[in-house]
């Protein structure tokens, strides 16, 4: 049976999911595992459609120390004991810069490009390519796919694109990009299906987990996002700031003394719920915990999030739908509810009944429709890969009939 394999390497992980091809070209999950704890406690799980245990194994520190040995070993598991040998594997990419606006076939020169903004992703960037140069080192004629998380914002419209600085910068590359495109992409694609009514509306996205955004889409295209320039910009994270006045970064460098890597490590590690809380970055924990500190945290989240709504609804002109999705979206309860609450000026009501059992739509007859629609980007990666897979098949036999 034909596959895609899908990869989401991080820097002490690498997430993967196997998708079956169907004769019809449709694609059927079949394996979703991770390996983690690299360098540290690894361990190699995984789990097949209906959540049943496949793998649950730990290995030797030593033996797994980087990124590029996880994928080896999640490889030679899949290929020796799954007996999976994938038609092409699609990786997640956090920037693609200026100059990739939608997937496109890795070679070395592609991975070469994608390291000038590892800057702009210190979190994501050096970890989504390394499995790339892996695979290119192992297994050269294996087709690679990267697939962009700011692709899906590209055509944004110039007022939402540029920042207030001399035109030359943007067009060195210096602009508003967006972030978590695969999972507004995805989000975008799944309402024609699950609330036709509002597909081709005005829909506000909220992609809340340890990394938190929201996009204003219209028709299905994206208008505007709460990120920029890089994953900093926005909603409060797990660790990160998000929105914060540029005079911040410059107190830090120049009364502080931090150097500016330790500004870039202190914005991206240590900021957001866990810096103001100083209790965990975990919103679970957050909620659970006594301390007025974890308390204020989440308060603190809940009205930047209707904040960033106000904005948002402000560049579509109106709001028709709220969609919920993420980790934090698609399951905290009370989190959703208290930015409702915050929203009652914009018509939004939620049901209590159907917010509490996690409903497909949330709010009360007759006012502003909140959907929650579990997002995910494995399979539109896994789409992507599968659909350029074709084309330059496609290509191929052309030029071939050509000649």
């Amino acid at each position: 049976m034909d596959t895609i394999l899908v990869v989401n390497a991080g820097s002490s992980s690498v997430k993967f999911q196997v998708f079956a091809v169907d004769g019809d070209g449709r694609l059927r999950r079949q394996i979703k595992g991770q390996m983690d704890g690299i360098g540290s406690r690894p361990r190699l799980r995984a789990t097949d459609a209906a959540g049943q245990a496949l793998a649950d194994r730990a290995y030797p520190i030593e033996s797994i120390p980087d990124v590029s040995e996880a994928l080896q070993v999640g490889a030679a598991w899949l290929r020796d004991e799954m007996q999976i040998t994938p038609l092409a594997v699609g990786h997640r990419v956090v920037h693609g810069g200026p100059d990739y606006d939608r997937p496109v076939l890795i070679d070395h020169g592609v991975v070469t490009r994608l390291e000038r903004y590892t800057a702009l992703a210190p979190l994501h960037q050096p970890y989504n390519l390394a499995p790339m140069r892996s695979l290119l080192a192992n297994l050269p004629n294996l087709p690679q796919v990267a697939c962009f998380d700011t692709a899906f914002h590209r055509d944004h419209d110039d007022l939402a694109d540029f920042y207030a600085i001399p035109r030359r910068l943007h067009e060195e590359g210096v602009r508003r990009y967006g972030f978590h495109g695969l999972s507004y992409e995805y989000i975008a694609k799944a309402l024609p299906r699950v609330a036709p009514e509002i597909a081709t509306g005005r829909v506000i996205v909220a992609h809340l987990g340890s990394g938190a955004s929201m996009c204003a889409i219209h028709g299905g295209r994206s208008i505007e996002s709460t990120m920029g320039f890089t994953a900093l910009d926005g909603l409060p994270m797990g660790t990160r700031a998000g929105q914060i006045d540029p005079g911040v970064i410059l107190y830090l460098i120049l009364v502080k003394g931090m150097s500016p890597a330790e500004a870039q490590n202190f914005l991206y590690r240590d900021c957001g719920l866990k810096g103001l809380s100083g209790v965990s970055n975990d919103m679970r924990e957050l909620q659970a915990s006594p301390d007025p500190s974890a308390a204020f945290a989440v308060e603190y989240f809940i009205y930047r999030a209707a904040l960033q709504v106000g904005m948002l609804a402000a560049a579509l002109q109106g709001l028709d739908a709220l969609v919920f999705t993420a980790g934090i979206g698609e399951n905290s309860v009370s989190i959703r509810a208290r930015i409702a609450e915050r929203l009652g000026w914009l018509g939004v009501v939620l049901d209590p009944m159907e917010n509490g059992r996690h409903a497909l739509l949330i709010s009360r007859p007759g006012t502003t429709p909140v959907y929650v629609v579990p997002t995910d980007e494995e399979l539109m990666i896994a789409q992507h890969t599968l659909s350029l897979l074709w084309s330059g098949r496609r290509s191929t036999q052309a030029k071939e009939r050509a000649s």
